[in-house]
């Protein structure tokens, strides 16, 4: 099963129109429903993800498929000059906009409407590029990550975290339980769009990930690729240069 036939809804529509309907849905529930979902655990993950971007110190920074802002906030931490996030939710962008008013960094980080497919930023213009659990939502992921390659600047950074799936069985007995059962059921209650969660699952189960992963990467010429699993597997950070 290929990762981007996986779509949220039994529709006609583009991939990126079902996934940006989506989001638009649980937009307003979705940080509350994150935060039951995984304890909390996300935001370690994240900061790890900005750990390697310290060394570089890099001062302008894309966040692909932004959400509510999270990891842009976290990359703030590294004081860059810029931080733009896009995504193909508004909705979930306008929850990120209130977030970085609140928290005075709306000077800083600019949210706007785009993908990774499609963003149109100059040649070897960006430090450093993060996606936080988003890659699995491209509608051509080697057309998107392609695209970010010519964005990003020679050395520079690509960060990508994304849910993983498990090779011990036990974890991995869990953790489809987890994500079949208990995971649709948090998003029945608290979210009026129980397809999402489903989707969640479904689109984990058909990504590429670890080695997988790392190999597109190498075929698209990234440098330095390498991959991190988190939470016993459940979670990767991957990893490439310019």
């Amino acid at each position: 099963m290929l990762h981007d036939k996986v779509t949220p809804y039994n529709s006609e529509e583009e991939k990126n129109t079902q996934v940006a309907k989506m989001f638009d849905n649980i937009a307003n529930r979705y940080d509350l429903i994150n935060s039951i979902l995984s304890a909390g655990i996300h935001k370690g993950w994240r900061r790890q993800c900005v750990k390697l971007l310290k060394s570089k110190q890099p001062i302008s920074i894309l966040d692909v498929a932004t959400g509510t802002a999270d990891f842009a906030i976290e990359c703030a931490k590294l004081n860059p000059k810029s931080i733009l996030g896009i995504d193909i939710s508004d909705g979930m962008m306008e929850v990120g906009r209130e977030k970085l008013k609140k928290l005075k960094l709306d000077s800083l980080i600019v949210l706007k409407n785009g993908n990774a497919e499609s963003i149109n930023l100059p040649n070897d213009s960006i430090d450093a590029i993060v996606v936080g659990f988003g890659v699995r939502n491209f509608q051509d992921l080697e057309k998107g990550l392609s695209n970010l390659y010519r964005i990003l600047k020679p050395g520079g950074q690509l960060v990508i975290l994304e849910f993983s799936y498990p090779r011990l069985w036990l974890v991995k007995a869990s953790y489809n339980l987890y994500f079949s059962y208990i995971t649709p059921f948090v998003g029945k209650i608290f979210s009026k769009d129980v397809r999402a969660y489903t989707y969640l699952t479904e689109s984990v189960k058909a990504f590429p990930n670890n080695q997988k992963f790392i190999d597109i990467l190498n075929k698209l010429k990234f440098k330095h690729t390498h991959f991190k699993p988190l939470s016993l597997g459940i979670a990767a950070i991957y990893y490439g240069e310019k």
